[in-house]
Formats: structure tokens, sequence, C-alpha cells
């Protein structure tokens, strides 16, 4: 396995809730620790964070350093599919599932360790239609959040406000019907929540054990019943790892599924609503490669 590049371009989103703060601390960081920064950028305008990564990748950059939340690394990987540039992740954001999954060290000085002496890994990425994306995509009360949290309120208050707004929008949150097909058979079922994984964490915590960015599979992850109080139960028993979570939940993996909701829904695609049921879920194998503990 090659050593990982010494030059990186480094792309932040200064909006994220520690972005601003944190991106000089990280390019004086890289630096000491023997990286070259060929190019560094801090976005303040999250929309234009894609095309400047594009740009780097373009550019011949060995490396791309992108540091934000799951939904600013999620928008930047389709532009390293195909290409020999290593994913470097500063994991900036309020629940950081991506970097979880990876074992990257949430503060800032422990994942500039991992990019200067960790190892290359090449990952999957899950596909909803032809959007690429970095860890899990969901359907249920995850993009009526994403759709309504108050500008600011997850940089001022963190992951605790987030979940206070969670807890708000549960109040009128409704179940729905769900059909899953997949290799010509189909399954119609109650349901409160989809997860469509491929990584192991949602909203940062560890929901779908079997899910693994190397695993050649997409799994989704689903939470039966009709009432947000199964949702919850679902939940609390996934936080405290009872045993009883399973019968919560059932499970379907594969290289490409056909999910539908009744009535139509939004998908939330690593924080970002970004698509709508009917969907085909798929995993795209290996195709990126980033800087992982060694």
């Amino acid at each position: 396995m090659s050593d990982l590049p010494r030059s990186a371009a480094l792309v932040v989103n200064a909006r994220a809730r520690k972005g601003r703060k944190l991106f000089r601390h990280a390019a004086r960081a890289l630096k000491a620790a023997g990286i070259e920064l060929i190019e560094h950028h801090a976005v303040r305008d999250p929309k234009t964070l894609p095309d400047i990564v594009k740009g780097c990748v373009a550019r011949g950059a060995p490396m791309v350093i992108v540091g934000g939340g799951d939904g600013s690394l999620s928008s930047s990987v389709d532009h390293l599919v195909g290409h020999d540039c290593v994913f470097g992740v500063l994991p900036f954001g309020t629940a950081n599932s991506f970097a979880r999954g990876l074992g990257i060290p949430l503060d800032v000085d422990g994942a500039i360790g991992v990019i200067a002496s960790g190892q290359r890994k090449r990952i999957d990425l899950g596909m909803i239609g032809d959007d690429y994306y970095a860890n899990c995509a969901a359907i249920g009360i995850s993009p009526l959040v994403a759709e309504t949290v108050p500008h600011g309120l997850k940089k001022v208050l963190g992951r605790a406000g987030y979940l206070g707004w969670v807890a708000v929008q549960s109040i009128r949150f409704k179940g729905f019907k769900l059909t899953i097909e997949q290799d010509g058979a189909s399954r119609t079922m109650d349901a409160v929540e989809v997860r469509i994984a491929n990584g192991g964490y949602h909203g940062g915590t560890e929901l779908i054990e079997v899910a693994d960015f190397t695993s050649g599979d997409i799994v989704v992850q689903v939470v039966l019943g009709s009432t947000r109080t199964r949702l919850a139960w679902s939940w609390l028993a996934s936080v405290l790892r009872l045993k009883s979570r399973r019968t919560t939940l059932c499970e379907y993996r594969g290289q490409r599924l056909v999910i539908r909701t009744d009535p139509p829904l939004p998908v939330s695609i690593d924080g970002e609503v970004l698509a709508h049921t009917p969907v085909v879920a798929s995993v795209a194998r290996g195709v990126i490669e980033v800087a992982a503990p060694a």
C-alpha cells in the first residue's frame, strides 16, 4: 500500500460549525506535520465548495483535504471518482458520521495526524440515482429536520441543539408505507425511518452495524412501525446498545435496491435534502481512496 501524498489542497467550509475558527489552525498544523499546501480555500458560501474541490482535482492535487460536516464531505466525493486523488477528512461538523465510521479522530489535531501518518484506504460510495454520497441517506424524520432546522442552530448549540430540534419536529412526524424491491421481489411494510447506509453511523450514532465502507454492498435499514414512539424507542435502544433494538428493525443489503414510499417523501443525503422517492439505491465499489488511520 503506497504512502499518503505529502502535498495537498485544503478546502474548508468556513460556515460549518467549527470551520472558520479552525481553518487557520488546520493550515498551520498541516504544514507543521510536513504537508505542503499547494492551495487553500476558506469557503464562505457552501454551495461553491463542490466546484472548488472539482477545480483542485482538475489541477492535479494529489490529495484534497476537506474540512466540514457530512454534507460538505458528501458533496465533494463525486469529484474524486475516477481520479488518482486521495480524500482527506477534517471533521468540522455536528454529527461527523463519515469520520466516525472511518475511525478518524474528531479533534483537528488527531484528524491531521491521520492525514500525515495514516494510510490510503479504498472505499465504496453509496448512490441515490446518479448521485454519489459518502455515508448515509435517510427517509423519515431526518429530511424533515434538514428542511426545517433554523439557520445557525447547529453552529450555536451544536449537537445538543440539533437533537432538540429533532424532538420538536417529531411531534408532527408521521409513519408511511414503504416498498423495497430487490432482485425481482418486493415487500411492503409500515415504516417510520429508512437508512440507506454505506457507513455504520447516522446522526453521529452507530445504528447500522452491518454497514461497512469496503463491503461492496449498500444496506437499507428500516425502522418498522407507524408511530413516532416506535422510532424514539428504536433510537433509544440503539444508543443504549440494548439487544431489543434488533426487534424494531429489518435490513436489506445488496448492490441495487428500489425504494418507494406512500406518500412520496424527501430523501436526505448526508444531511441535505437532495432527492424524493421513489429512488434507486446502489453501491459504487472501491471508487475513491481516503486517508484513514494506519
